[in-house]
């Protein structure tokens, strides 16, 4: 796994960087609440625009918020102009998508409903094919209340895949337990008030001494019975069970092996 240093704005960032006039390509979830808290932090903002749409000349940046298998036919689509910098939102994609800009890239590490977003406090992954594009990225990051993290190019796809894990997978695993619970007579908020209090040790502690349960205990006489519930109840679930308490049984032998 590679190291990142903490991330500090190249010098020119450290004068105003960021472009007055930016265009939000794609109407979707991140695109509208992106241009929404642009505007609302007073920067200039053309769009949602449809995919396709040219922005004006007065646009010092370009911002796609796309799928990812689009982002390469979304960049190839903007004429080249000298001084523009073309950006996308994706956690995963490369900066190569979006040759032959000058190219950024800028993404909230959040979720964003359909309801909105408030970006402020959040972390946004950034990074550059310049210096004078890391340092947009990093400013526009910073004017919405962001705090910017370079991550190179390498480390995009790992980086996504720890955000997913650690949110799409909690969401899918909330919802296997909710359904477990529901048979046992139980509705969401009990498990959502322990979700709540396990995600808080585990933001102060850390996975390892936030770890409780009857794995954690080696009470296997318990685990058994609770795979027998999920074959009676759930049974095209069992795999994930097996395969989530053999990880916890690691996560166990590894807090407890000598320092």
């Amino acid at each position: 796994m590679t190291q990142q240093a903490p991330f500090t704005l190249p010098a020119q960032a450290r004068t105003p960087a960021q472009p007055d006039v930016v265009a939000i390509v794609g109407g979707g979830r991140m695109g509208t609440a992106l241009a929404a808290a642009l505007r609302a932090a007073g920067i200039a903002v053309e769009g949602p625009l449809r995919r396709g749409a040219a922005p004006s000349r007065d646009c010092a940046a370009v911002l796609l918020c796309v799928p990812d298998a689009q982002i390469e036919t979304a960049a190839a689509a903007l004429p080249a102009r000298p001084g523009v910098l073309v950006g996308h939102t994706s956690a995963a994609t490369t900066l190569a998508a979006l040759a032959p800009h000058e190219a950024f890239s800028l993404h909230p590490l959040m979720t964003v409903t359909a309801q909105g977003a408030t970006f402020a406090g959040a972390t946004a992954a950034v990074a550059g094919a310049s210096d004078r594009a890391l340092a947009a990225a990093g400013a526009l990051a910073r004017r919405l209340g962001m705090e910017p993290v370079h991550v190179a190019d390498a480390d995009r796809a790992a980086y996504h895949a720890a955000a997913c894990i650690a949110s799409n997978f909690l969401v899918t695993l909330e919802g296997v337990a909710e359904r477990l619970a529901h048979s046992a007579g139980l509705d969401r908020e009990p498990l959502a008030q322990l979700v709540r209090a396990t995600v808080a040790n585990w933001a102060q502690l850390g996975a390892e001494r936030a770890l409780t349960g009857p794995i954690a205990r080696g009470d296997e006489e318990t685990v058994a019975r609770q795979r027998a519930a999920i074959a009676e109840r759930l049974p095209g679930e069992l795999a994930l069970f097996d395969a989530l308490a053999a990880a916890t049984r690691r996560l166990a032998a590894t807090t407890a092996a000598p320092a």
